[in-house]
């Protein structure tokens, strides 16, 4: 792991967004709360926030952070698309980018594994850093 200990604590955010495309009748089903398994929705909400929490135990040089919050929402788009967006923050030394990818992840992964049943051909994609803020690198913001 590469040392962070002299580096000063700074209020990090990071923001990471990712898509997941199916049939539109899936979109929708997911939608209306139709899945014998639960809200999609909410059960992908509730596997993001809990990877943020584990994303050092999931990738190996990661620093394990406490996170101050973590929010992911979901966005309809299109008619074949759901928009992931997580958004991290943390006090710390190291910045939460992994933490916003890893919760876009598997967020995305979860909708994924609620849906395979009745929608093998769903397709995850595009995620990527949107935002990061906090540190020495300074502000980032993806351009449009």
């Amino acid at each position: 792991m590469v040392d962070v200990g002299t580096k000063p604590v700074t209020c990090r955010l990071a923001r990471a967004h990712g898509m997941v495309r199916m049939a539109v009748a899936t979109r929708q089903r997911i939608l209306d709360r139709q899945f014998s398994k639960g809200d999609v929705l909410e059960v992908a909400r509730l596997a993001g926030l809990m990877a943020t929490k584990r994303t050092a135990d999931l990738i190996p040089l990661c620093h394990p952070l406490p996170l101050d919050s973590a929010t992911i929402g979901f966005f309809p788009e299109g008619d074949d698309q759901i928009v992931i967006q997580a958004t991290v923050q943390a006090t710390a030394r190291t910045g939460v980018e992994m933490e916003a990818l890893t919760a876009v992840s598997v967020a995305a992964l979860t909708i994924y594994d609620m849906c395979k049943a009745v929608d093998r051909g769903m397709v995850i994609g595009q995620v990527r850093l949107e935002e990061k803020s906090g540190g020495a690198s300074g502000h980032f913001e993806r351009s449009p």
